[in-house]
């Protein structure tokens, strides 16, 4: 289509968390609160998130409940509700997660993998990467003295940072 699907997120704000979403999406969002919010007061509380859960038919008990409602630092209003899937879509995934996805590249479960192999993997299935996106995300990705990707230690880095050494 006309939209491309390597399009950039919008940088994220805490002053304005719209603006991470497009139209579209806040639509959808804002259709799945309203079904959430059984009482229409306009904020999700625990006894709407038991409504909902009843009628999908999965009873929870009241621990699980309050653990949800904990993620929010104030009423579940609209705005909050954005807020949570804005924070939960913005960070990068968790670290077994891609751990995982690099692993089934090692065939060898040697803990090290092709590099050109998975850059021209990535170029050419799902959301295909172009070649400066292939560099960006590959340009400080650690290598063995044979030029194969560590990527246990990349991962560390994707999830951590540069300034983690722990191994």
């Amino acid at each position: 289509g006309a939209k491309k699907s390597s399009a950039k997120r919008a940088q994220r704000s805490t002053s304005n968390v719209f603006a991470m979403f497009e139209q579209n999406q806040i639509n959808e969002f804002k259709e799945a609160f309203q079904l959430i919010d059984n009482n229409k007061d306009g904020i999700i509380d625990k006894e709407d998130l038991r409504m909902t859960f009843d009628a999908l038919g999965r009873i929870i008990n009241d621990e699980d409940l309050q653990s949800m409602m904990v993620e929010a630092p104030g009423p579940i209003t609209f705005t909050m509700f954005l807020t949570i899937f804005g924070d939960r879509i913005s960070g990068s995934d968790p670290e077994e997660v891609i751990l995982n996805a690099f692993k089934t590249f090692d065939l060898n479960n040697t803990g090290k993998i092709n590099e050109a192999h998975l850059k021209s993997s990535l170029s050419k299935w799902g959301e295909k990467f172009n070649k400066e996106e292939l560099e960006d995300a590959f340009g400080e990705a650690p290598h063995d003295a044979d030029g194969l990707l560590d990527y246990n230690a990349f991962t560390r880095l994707i999830t951590r940072g540069k300034d983690d050494d722990a191994a």
